[in-house]
């Protein structure tokens, strides 16, 4: 793990290599919340907003070993292809007695180097998207739409679909997300026009 800023982290995502279970695709989509965390600390919430394949030997044109290599003398002959991930910290998740709520914003701590990354699944992402007095919360729209990279709006617009269609919003707050996810829309077709 590496970070290009305060909430702009880099990832390295596991493989066969390193863990007898590695991620799963869907476990690493554009748009999917993961979780910064180790055994003892929750650290921070993030969204996956970009991925990038490093193969060092892509456009290689120089000497080539033989397609057999032999079994028994491979030292060299390890798999330096990678997926790395960015991500976009949006916020902590808090836990106070037996309530977990979001405190949603930019992460106050920095993560340490090497903290284990997660999916988060459907029950942290509902936790995440609750206030501390258990109301539907959306407030790292801003933060997202700046720091999601090249792909920011379409991230938040996905985002806020996907949250429209969880059923955690109800009556003014379902519409509120429902004009933002329209607003946005418009937003993207009249920029993809212009």
């Amino acid at each position: 793990m590496k970070s290009n800023s305060h909430c702009d982290y880099v990832v390295q995502l596991n493989t066969d290599r390193d863990v007898m279970e590695p991620p799963v695709a869907s476990d690493y989509g554009f748009g999917q919340f993961v979780a910064l965390e180790t055994d003892h600390q929750h650290w921070a919430v993030g969204i996956i907003y970009n991925s990038q394949l490093l193969n060092p030997t892509f456009l290689n044109n120089g000497p080539q070993l033989t397609s057999a290599p032999d079994p028994l003398f491979t030292p060299d002959l390890i798999q330096e292809t990678k997926t790395l991930l960015n991500v976009v910290l949006v916020g902590t998740l808090i836990q106070k007695s037996n309530q977990i709520y979001g405190q949603q914003g930019i992460p106050r701590n920095v993560v340490p180097v090497n903290t284990p990354v997660f999916a988060l699944q459907e029950k942290g992402r509902h936790q995440f998207h609750l206030s501390a007095d258990a109301r539907p919360q959306f407030k790292y729209y801003g933060h997202l739409l700046s720091g999601g990279g090249a792909f920011a709006a379409q991230l938040t617009q996905q985002v806020l679909t996907e949250l429209s269609a969880s059923g955690l919003f109800k009556n003014a707050d379902q519409r509120a997300l429902q004009v933002l996810c329209r607003e946005l829309a418009w937003k993207n077709t009249l920029g993809a026009m212009g």
